[in-house]
């Protein structure tokens, strides 16, 4: 059940959906690390984020993905109707994955995770933090 009391940081947790006292499905922060939860995940994402590509294409891109795994992730992005599947006219038939408008959403998402994970990795080893692009 939602607290109601006045504690809550109003950036944090701007509405009821998050004033939580466990992990609830349709808590927003829940909701979006569910989004990109899983190993290879945010690969895949940052890939299609250039646009459609094939199955081939995902492969010859993350190499170190085996087949398994791709189809898996590429599925399951399809089930949370992140990424969309188009069977393409001709022999042998191609299919091409590209994001959907919610999978698109994700990218600041994404930008925000990677710039936390290096800030991260800065206070983990004590070293500098290398310029941010237009902070030159």
């Amino acid at each position: 059940m939602p607290r109601t009391d006045t504690r809550w940081d109003a950036e944090l947790v701007p509405d009821a959906r998050g004033r939580t006292v466990r992990p609830e499905p349709d808590c927003p922060v829940e909701v979006a690390l569910a989004a990109v939860s899983g190993r290879w995940t945010t690969l895949v994402l940052r890939e299609l984020m250039h646009g459609p590509a094939s199955y081939g294409e995902l492969r010859e891109r993350l190499p170190e993905i085996s087949p398994k795994v791709l189809a898996e992730r590429l599925q399951t992005l399809g089930e949370r109707e992140l990424v969309a599947r188009e069977r393409l006219l001709g022999f042998p038939v191609r299919t091409s994955y590209r994001l959907t408008p919610t999978g698109e959403a994700l990218r600041p998402l994404l930008v925000e995770l990677y710039r936390t994970g290096v800030e991260l990795l800065e206070h983990r080893s004590g070293a500098a933090a290398p310029p941010r692009a237009g902070n030159r």
